[in-house]
């Protein structure tokens, strides 16, 4: 079974958690305190990853840590059908590696501002916060145009993709961070259909479809 180090609060952690539902693939969370007791810095954990960071997977033995690229193992493992990671496809794979980059940026400004508030973080939270907002506004604006081409998601395809699992928490706890969704109608309707997902699972600060 999959050991996945796993922290409630992290957005990170809850993208592995939420496909992994998503997937309805069976897992074993192994709690780390990372805050306050910033055990995935300890000497410990870095025998796991020695980069310090959460989360982590143990996949019968097979150490895979980033979450971005723990979101594409676990789509291209445990997704029969291919959807969640379009390797079938080369321009709907070109999309959703595209969008994990975009996802990096939400992390480093969204998320981060989260961290700084919640935290304590030593962040320059003005910046984190225009620059969260200023992707805020592409990703809108580009969601706003697939509406209108009768698509949902943030790729092209019919079906949704990890790139919207890597950029949903980050977008849904931004509030957390200071960071108003109020003025991003298209998404905030996309993050309903997120949480309309079959399979979807919540976290601390993450409401079920029709709440923020």
């Amino acid at each position: 079974m999959i050991k996945l180090y796993d922290y409630e609060l992290s957005a990170n952690c809850y993208k592995q958690r939420l496909i992994l539902s998503l997937l309805d693939v069976p897992y074993e969370s192994v709690p780390v305190d990372f805050f306050p007791g910033l055990e995935h810095k300890s000497d410990e954990f870095k025998k796991i990853n020695p980069l310090g960071h959460i989360p982590v997977i143990d996949d019968d033995g097979y150490v895979l840590w980033d979450a971005h690229a723990i979101l594409v193992y676990l789509a291209a493992k445990y997704d029969p059908s291919g959807q969640w990671y379009p390797t079938g496809d080369p321009q709907l794979l070109g999309e959703a590696a595209s969008w994990l980059l975009f996802a990096e940026g939400t992390t480093n400004t969204a998320s981060a501002a989260r961290l700084y508030v919640n935290l304590g973080y030593d962040f320059d939270i003005d910046v984190c916060r225009a620059g969260a907002h200023r992707l805020f506004r592409v990703l809108d604006e580009h969601l706003w145009f697939r509406e209108r081409e009768g698509l949902d998601w943030v790729c092209s395809g019919s079906h949704p993709t990890i790139a919207d699992i890597a950029i949903f928490p980050d977008v849904v706890l931004s509030e957390e961070g200071g960071v108003s969704r109020l003025d991003y109608p298209a998404l905030r309707r996309w993050t309903d259909r997120v949480k309309a997902l079959p399979g979807f699972t919540i976290m601390p600060g993450v409401f079920p479809v029709g709440t923020s």
